[in-house]
């Protein structure tokens, strides 16, 4: 969803006439066109959230007013161009960049600012914020005023050259643990095993910070985008042979690290996104653009995190029914019933391996899914057909039986479709 709403205060028509109006308004009667405008996009607003917006009075603009930002910490806005406004007292973390054209200084520099600083996970460390005037020293000033002078290079983060060094010291790093992408098959023991692992991360963290910035790009980093992306994929490998469900499996070193995947996924990835690449790949002529296209999608399913417990199923799909589909339009059809069928023969084989109740192992995954709340170990052992198992081996059974339904409920489930 695009979405680009006009908040303005209703005495105010300063901001247009900074902006010349977006190129709509002239300055004799930038007022009045100025209200026209900004009703269209409150009834825009009103129809595309089903709600009855009316901003002809005080009341209603403060309505309106409430209804964005709460829309804005929903994450259901991408864009918000207002005038002295949502500058203090509002606060969502899928805000991440700030456009400033406007002389800010002291508190209010810091409040403004701080409107990009709520840490919404690994993947988002830190605002941004774009000035079109020069606010630098009166940004120096507001840190020291406000904090002390040595916060100021805590608070502002380095400049993209320094992580471009940082992160090309790193990929040396990582080359002489693992010279070849083949090298980490090699990798035999644990010790060594997590040494590919720290230094890969490494490598990872400082890419999501660089790849914020607007001069990113890979020629300035001596690792190939392709073979970071090799690398990825055995580092998924290692995180995958770390099977919780397997109770033959001895433990683990690498099960006490965090892998951080939430730094590889993509949420714009999923199986929706895959099957638009199958649709384009049936309808290509040339062996050339087919073997391009093949290649996209094998690499999505070796190094997006959605889409890695669905890969045996996506390429069983592509080598078994795929070529047997003619009319590309029915990809999305063939798919959803070859999917359906997968699907009940997991659940099949879960609940007969673990020997549980099919009906009451249903409605649980229908809970877990509509709750959002991972089922607690009483209602698990409850599945069981035999019954609860000795205290002693009631964690080992609960968890082992949670890992497979959460596998399940990833596999068949989150990703699908939407995002």
């Amino acid at each position: 969803m695009s979405l680009l709403l006009l908040i303005l205060p209703q005495n105010t028509c300063r901001l247009i006439l900074n902006y010349n109006c977006l190129g709509v308004f002239q300055e004799q009667n930038c007022k009045g066109k100025l209200i026209e405008a900004f009703i269209i996009r409150v009834q825009e607003f009103s129809e595309l959230f089903g709600e009855k917006q009316n901003v002809k009075d005080t009341e209603g603009f403060y309505n309106y007013y409430n209804a964005v930002a709460k829309k804005s910490k929903q994450n259901e806005t991408d864009i918000l161009l207002v005038a002295n406004m949502f500058l203090t007292g509002f606060d969502s973390k899928y805000l991440n960049t700030l456009y400033v054209d406007k002389n800010l200084k002291y508190h209010g520099l810091i409040q403004a600012f701080s409107r990009t600083n709520r840490i919404l996970d690994k993947n988002k460390t830190q605002g941004n914020i774009v000035c079109f005037r020069n606010l630098k020293d009166k940004t120096d000033e507001a840190i020291a005023l406000f904090s002390n002078k040595e916060a100021i290079d805590e608070i502002i983060v380095e400049p993209y050259e320094a992580y471009v060094e940082k992160f090309n010291e790193a990929t040396q790093r990582l080359l002489e643990i693992v010279p070849e992408v083949v090298s980490v098959d090699g990798l035999y023991s644990e010790e060594d095993q997590l040494q590919f692992v720290l230094a890969f991360r490494a490598m990872m963290r400082l890419h999501k910070k660089m790849s914020h910035y607007t001069e990113f790009t890979w020629d300035d980093l001596q690792i190939e985008e392709q073979l970071f992306a090799d690398y990825t994929s055995k580092y998924l490998d290692l995180k995958e042979r770390l099977d919780p469900t397997d109770p033959s499996k001895k433990a683990s070193i690498l099960n006490d690290i965090d892998f951080e995947l939430e730094l590889i996924r993509r949420d714009t990835i999923n199986v929706t996104y895959i099957l638009q690449l199958l649709i384009k790949f049936n309808s290509k002529q040339s062996a050339k653009d087919k073997e391009s296209t093949e290649k996209d999608i094998f690499n999505l399913l070796n190094t997006e995190v959605s889409l890695r417990s669905k890969r045996e199923l996506i390429e069983k799909f592509i080598q078994e029914s795929l070529p047997h589909i003619e009319d590309t339009d029915a990809i999305p059809e063939e798919f959803e019933k070859f999917w359906n069928v997968e699907q009940e023969k997991a659940l099949q084989e879960l609940v007969k391996t673990e020997n549980l109740s099919e009906e009451k192992t249903e409605r649980l995954i229908e809970n877990y899914l509509f709750t959002e709340r991972e089922p607690l170990r009483k209602e698990i052992l409850d599945l069981r057909k035999e019954g609860r198992p000795s205290v002693l081996k009631s964690k080992e059974i609960g968890d082992r039986i949670l890992n497979k339904i959460i596998g399940f409920v990833d596999t068949f489930v989150n990703g699908i479709s939407g995002n």
